[in-house]
């Protein structure tokens, strides 16, 4: 085992492109801004975890240059001199220091876990109670486009094998006109694809018992968050009118959510991010609370890079209640491959590399390249 003590933390923000633009509700992004977390540890292992947002502060509050300044400014202090593996007293000293933001503890969390597990050359996945599965589904997300250019776009991924499920972004546009958009495209892929669309919170009570039952009637198979995060009241009164399931996502951030929603059952799956929940460690607590309660989870995306992408591979793979596959496909959305090695998606699936820590290694040439002067 080397030394474990950290010696130095780095950070580095970056602008990946991406192939095409990716439009939510709120926004699109044709770049995705990446804050990467280098913590070195005194016998020569570094860690890396990834800070990043879907597009911007919109979501959370954060963003990739909010998180930079408090990790340089008040994170990075309390981790030097400590030992990589003291994990949970080092979470509770940080947030001593920072109240909340959770994807800014995220990336440095991650860090430290890939850090710990190189030392003890082991995968992330061992430290996380050992394997459930080596590979989970991917659903791939489509924007807020026109039906025609998303079921074209949908069909390519259905002709070349890579997807079988994909996650329409809806709100955009008024409620009529978002659900004759959809309606369209899942006519166009019933029979071939399995179609889940995802309100990013745009929508309240009213409209969405009004246009809901539209969507499930065309063959929508999930519905994802479709009133505010506070409003937990009308998620609960939506599941209970839907025959289909509804994911809780800007709703489920911390344990304490996870047990909320599932006493008022406003939720039929949890949509899990280790972005959005602060790391590996408080993402497992929501995933073992919905197992307590019968709820599944499904492996949701911040739009990372491979670094983020593949420490919530190692979550997913690792807990046995992430049983409604994913949608990590953010690796797949950009346009420059930012590891030496890159993974492996094969069969509609994102495969667990081999390895200690993550198991990926970045590209150094790439990451200089796409770093911010």
């Amino acid at each position: 085992m080397s030394d474990l003590r950290i010696d130095r933390v780095e950070t580095a923000l970056l602008d990946i492109p991406l192939r095409r633009p990716h439009r939510f509700a709120r926004t699109s992004i044709t770049a995705q801004p990446v804050l990467y977390v280098f913590v070195h540890v005194a016998g020569g292992v570094t860690g890396v975890g990834e800070g990043v947002v879907p597009g911007g502060p919109w979501w959370g509050g954060e963003s990739v240059e909010t998180m930079q300044l408090v990790v340089e400014r008040f994170v990075a202090p309390v981790l030097l001199g400590r030992h990589v593996d003291d994990v949970a007293r080092i979470r509770r000293d940080v947030d001593d220091v920072v109240a909340a933001n959770l994807y800014a503890k995220a990336a440095v969390e991650v860090a430290l876990h890939d850090a710990w597990a190189r030392c003890l050359d082991v995968p992330v996945h061992a430290l996380l109670g050992g394997l459930s599965r080596r590979a989970i589904p991917v659903t791939w997300a489509l924007g807020t486009e026109p039906a025609p250019v998303v079921v074209e776009e949908a069909l390519g991924k259905i002709d070349t094998g890579q997807h079988r499920s994909f996650k329409l972004k809806m709100g955009a546009q008024e409620p009529a006109d978002d659900v004759a958009r959809v309606c369209e495209i899942a006519g166009k892929l019933a029979g071939v694809a399995g179609v889940r669309v995802d309100l990013n919170s745009r929508w309240d009570l009213l409209t969405s018992l009004t246009y809901l039952p539209k969507l499930v009637d065309a063959g929508v198979e999930l519905i994802e968050q479709p009133v505010p995060a506070r409003e937990l009241e009308a998620l609960t009164e939506i599941n209970a009118a839907l025959p289909v399931p509804v994911m809780a996502d800007e709703s489920l951030r911390t344990p304490g959510d996870a047990l909320r929603l599932a006493r008022m059952r406003a939720a039929d799956v949890y949509s899990l991010k280790t972005t959005k929940s602060g790391g590996l460690r408080a993402t497992r607590a929501i995933a073992d609370v919905a197992a307590a309660a019968g709820i599944p989870c499904h492996g949701g995306t911040s739009i990372e890079s491979p670094v983020g992408t593949v420490a919530s591979l190692h979550l997913a793979c690792a807990h046995p209640g992430v049983t409604w596959g994913s949608e990590l496909f953010g690796p797949l959305l950009m346009a420059e491959e930012m590891l030496v090695e890159p993974l492996r998606y094969a069969d509609g699936s994102l495969h667990l590399p081999d390895g200690p820590g993550l198991g990926v290694e970045l590209d150094a040439d790439k990451v200089r390249a796409f770093t911010r002067s």
